[in-house]
């Protein structure tokens, strides 16, 4: 058992499967006493079940460590308060949040119904919100605490039929980053962990094609443990780092960039139409990012 995080408390969300149950047997492998948080439901967040969240608590006990399991949704404001009260209830403090819960309900953007839309937005964003938010007022009066926020190379970079998951999980980002300012004179920090791990979420990916089934070969290949680690070292106390979004694939870790200006052009007295489009985009457009995936991006194999 490490001891990078001896003697504090982390909430988990959605670690009942998956990269969430990774993140949290290594959150109590490093000694923090754990809150497994899961619904239960299903890969399109339907239905509930205890299972999950407890399977976990009995594998960290197995192993010497410390738990409890928690069933409350992240998806609303008081059941997302009793995440947070379970953890100061049972261990009589709070320390780190992981958000990582979610939900996938993958359609082209051009067929994708309201319901589709907002309860994936509910999940992952709202969620964020909801769950640091409850935590807040203990971080604040404690002055610390740390935050971990799981984004997505689908909003980062982009991904086909992934409207309402990309937008989420983008504006996760734009979330952990106000945190960050907001909460560092109070000595909170707060980042985002972009991961590529192969789980239920991932599972659902299309293996319709050689090259899809190719794909999903690569992906069984980044096991969600991998990405545990940078998670557990940025909510420990030997971490400063805050503001920042990592990504994890395999053995490789990425620090992703951020919306930055790449070119500017000034014109005496403004622009009009025809400025714009004589002057203006054709000295702009070699710097426009390219309309691509993940996978374009990132094209080599994981190593």
């Amino acid at each position: 058992m490490g001891s990078s995080l001896r003697e504090k408390v982390v909430v988990v969300t959605g670690a009942g499967g998956g990269l969430g149950r990774a993140v949290a047997l290594r959150m109590a492998a490093e000694g923090a006493s754990v809150v497994v948080n899961d619904v239960g439901a299903a890969l399109d967040g339907s239905g509930s079940d205890a299972g999950p969240a407890q399977s976990v608590v009995t594998e960290i006990e197995a192993a010497g460590g410390t738990a409890v399991a928690n069933t409350d949704s992240v998806a609303g404001w008081d059941s997302a308060r009793s995440i947070v009260a379970t953890a100061v209830d049972t261990f009589g403090r709070i320390d780190a949040v992981v958000n990582n819960a979610g939900i996938v309900r993958d359609r082209m953007f051009f067929t994708m119904t309201e319901q589709e839309w907002r309860s994936v937005i509910d999940v992952h964003l709202h969620g964020s919100f909801f769950v640091s938010r409850a935590a807040s007022e203990h971080f604040k009066a404690q002055r610390s605490g740390a935050y971990v926020h799981m984004t997505s190379t689908s909003g980062l970079i982009g991904n086909i039929g992934q409207a309402n998951y990309a937008a989420a999980k983008l504006g996760i980002v734009g979330l952990s980053r106000i945190i960050a300012g907001d909460m560092e004179r109070y000595g909170v920090r707060s980042n985002c962990i972009a991961p590529f791990a192969w789980s239920r979420m991932t599972a659902s990916i299309p293996t319709d094609t050689p090259e899809q089934k190719d794909r999903v070969e690569k992906l069984k290949r980044m096991e969600p443990e991998k990405v545990a680690p940078l998670a557990a070292y940025l909510v420990s106390p030997v971490s400063d780092v805050t503001g920042q979004i990592f990504s994890v694939r395999a053995n490789e870790v990425y620090l992703m960039s951020q919306h930055r200006p790449v070119r500017t052009m000034h014109r005496d007295g403004g622009w009009d139409v025809e400025a714009i489009a004589d002057d203006l985009i054709p000295a702009l457009r070699p710097s426009f990012t390219p309309l691509q995936v993940t996978t374009d991006v990132v094209s080599w194999d994981p190593v």
